[in-house]
């Protein structure tokens, strides 16, 4: 049987330390700042375990027969890449694309690793040989994890080596027959806490001086040494699902991750001091392609919904019928549908990648550069629809439950296609989906998890065919010249 929620409940009370508003969390899983978003985890693998799912969602494992989830799987064909896909839209669809980190991303990042591990072998063997053991370890067991590859902001202009406190950035201080001793910070830890293990590694270049702070490993969350320091809850904020139905569910929270001196097995440590392995990891391996491409399939479904809602929000206000407002559904609908149509391009233009067929790395790129400026559009079209509505609405559901107060929602809350308890819900959505702290979080993330813009654009100029394209007007431009011209100009007289 595939790994259900109960599974991944018991799984996370294993003790590991997590702080928030100054105390440590005794058990992440009925803390009120977290348990929401667990039980939304645990959701997640009890639908692969439900009977009429397990085919879509799951496979058999080669090294065990065991079912774990389609993440994990390394397609060979064009068929297996949208099967794969069709399980991260059907994960995606239950959180409403809200949880970034779901397990299927990192599992998506290790399945890219797994897919150059001949890169990683040419390297060095013994850890090529550490990360194919690893990948079986988490596939079998069907983990959840989550990475940490981005450095503690400070002073940007310098390398982590350059920065006053030698320490920051988590480095490699020790090592002994045993492993390597890590030391300092990473963040964001996306889904950190909702996760089993954690991949520490770093995306940043790194300059000659940087080899303590070129590897990458992993461990479990409750590895002796590592410690969570998460950022606010926004479920713990949450005043009830009625009021922030999204908050309430979906805060898949975000921490900084300190190391002090965490001991890492060799077995658990695939890049070592390596500053071209840092860096040939993500792109010549499928790994920056693999984890991205799973982030494009859920964020579509991300948008489906925001469009969904915006749609609604017309409707309820009996606005569907003005030029102005179907202007803008229209283009917000043809923007929705050009990430759906990227997604399917990537797929019909994959390529051969040793055995394995992956998803196009151009288009990749393209869909990431126009989903940085799709998202906040959809986001403003949904403030403009809904104008001050979203804002004036009750305190919260308490004042359903006061007769006087009831009643003064339902004069003044009203819509000709709803009743006020159905307009007020409609509208607090869309004010956690965009306005509350939850929902300004989600626009900074869908803005920036890809790298900032000219990163983004970077990897677009980079990966873009431009052989392909000089060599068109090349060839046309060599089907004309002076010689030509006065031939022609000959003829004609």
């Amino acid at each position: 049987m595939p790994k259900n929620g109960a599974a991944h409940l018991a799984s996370l009370q294993d003790d590991r330390c997590v702080f928030i508003d100054g105390k440590r969390v005794e058990n992440v899983t009925t803390d009120p700042a977290f348990r929401g978003a667990v039980a939304s985890a645990c959701a997640l693998y009890d639908y692969q375990a439900a009977p009429e799912n397990i085919e879509t969602m799951t496979f058999a494992s080669p090294k065990t027969g065991a079912r774990v989830n389609k993440s994990w799987m390394m397609p060979t064909s064009h068929a297996e890449l949208v099967a794969r896909r069709v399980s991260i839209e059907r994960w995606s669809a239950q959180t409403c694309g809200m949880l970034g980190r779901s397990p299927d991303h990192v599992a998506s990042t290790f399945v890219g690793f797994r897919m150059g591990l001949d890169v990683f072998g040419a390297n060095d063997p013994k850890r090529a040989a550490a990360l194919a053991d690893y990948f079986d370890y988490i596939r079998d067991n069907d983990m959840f994890l989550s990475y940490v590859i981005v450095n503690p902001q400070a002073d940007k202009a310098k390398s982590a080596s350059g920065q006053p406190d030698k320490n920051l950035v988590a480095s490699i201080v020790d090592e002994d027959a045993e492993g390597v001793t890590i030391r300092g910070a990473k963040m964001l830890a996306t889904s950190g806490i909702l996760a089993n293990e954690i991949m520490v590694s770093g995306f940043q270049a790194l300059q000659q001086g940087d080899e303590d702070y070129a590897f990458t490993v992993a461990m479990p969350l409750a590895t002796r040494g590592l410690k969570l320091l998460s950022r606010r809850s926004y479920e713990g904020a949450a005043t009830s699902t009625f009021d922030y139905p999204l908050s309430a569910r979906f805060d898949e929270n975000d921490a900084v991750v300190v190391f002090d001196d965490v001991k890492v097995p060799w077995e658990r440590v695939f890049v070592y001091r390596d500053l071209k392995m840092a860096q040939a990891q993500w792109h010549q391996t499928r790994a920056h392609v693999m984890q991205n491409y799973q982030s494009m399939i859920r964020l579509t479904q991300k948008l489906h919904f925001l469009l969904g809602l915006a749609r609604k929000i017309a409707d309820l206000n009996n606005i569907i019928t003005y030029p102005q407002v179907r202007e803008q559904l229209g283009l917000i609908a043809a923007k929705v549908a050009n990430m759906d149509a990227l997604v399917i391009a990537m797929e019909a233009k994959g390529e051969q990648f040793g055995q394995y067929f992956v998803p196009d790395r151009s288009l990749l790129c393209t869909a990431q550069v126009v989903a940085q400026t799709t998202y906040p559009e959809i986001v403003e079209a949904i403030r403009l629809l809904s104008g001050g509505g979203m804002i004036m609405v009750p305190s919260s559901h308490l004042d359903f439950a006061a007769d006087e107060t009831a009643d003064i929602i339902a004069r003044t809350q009203r819509s000709p296609v709803a009743g006020s308890h159905d307009r007020v819900k409609l509208m607090k959505l869309a004010w956690d989906a965009v306005g509350s702290e939850f929902g300004s979080r989600h626009l900074q993330y869908e803005m920036f998890y890809s790298g900032a813009q000219f990163v983004t654009r970077g990897n677009s100029f980079r990966f873009f065919d431009w052989d392909n394209a000089k060599t068109r007007v090349d060839d046309f431009m060599a089907s004309y010249d002076l010689d030509v011209e006065n031939k022609l100009n000959v003829a004609a007289e």
